[in-house]
């Protein structure tokens, strides 16, 4: 599932993406930002957010679990498998260490699930420059967009770190505004 290409949304993140990964976080690059926007448009949709399965069609939520699918060693199915998979967990790592750090922080804490061991920030990088080592045939003109995505990953997670502090300042200013507006 997609969503549309003329959907507001696109702009909306494209503007705050470019806002805080190249004004504030010194990410000058059109390829990244655009990559990056359409990864949180991508993930608006939940189905995108979960979309890599095990062999047995089990939905994976864990880093961990995906990385092992990822292997072609191990569970995955061929290299071009592994590329899409760790493509994915370096979308998914940058997205959750981004925008929701706490999440990352409290899976870090619990101890209980597999991804208590994972270090999201590593694992995001890591798959990113395995991403980037794809660079022949129809991955050469994507390959050193993840190799930059590599090299500046917590540069990636800090802007959009900004870009959350922001959304939540204007959700609380629209409230505020509300509250004060039903209280007169």
């Amino acid at each position: 599932m997609r969503v549309r290409p003329d959907h507001p949304l696109r702009r909306f993140f494209a503007e705050l993406v470019h806002k805080h990964l190249a004004t504030t976080a010194g990410i000058h690059e059109a390829e990244v930002t655009t990559y990056i926007s359409g990864v949180l448009i991508d993930f608006t949709l939940t189905d995108n957010l979960y979309r890599v399965r095990n062999a047995r069609g089990k939905r994976l939520e864990a880093v961990a679990d995906m990385l092992i699918e990822s292997n072609p060693v191990l569970d995955g199915r061929s290299f071009f498998y592994e590329r899409e998979v760790r493509k994915h967990i370096g979308d998914y790592t940058l997205f959750l260490t981004g925008l929701f750090p706490e999440y990352v922080h409290r899976i870090g804490k619990s101890g209980v699930r597999v991804d208590a061991f994972i270090d999201y920030m590593h694992a995001g990088k890591e798959s990113y420059r395995v991403v980037a080592s794809f660079d022949q045939f129809e991955f050469r003109d994507a390959a050193p967009v993840f190799h930059r995505m590599s090299e500046r990953f917590e540069l990636c997670v800090f802007g959009l770190n900004l870009m959350k502090q922001e959304l939540e300042q204007n959700q609380r200013n629209w409230y505020n505004g509300v509250r004060q507006t039903l209280e007169m």
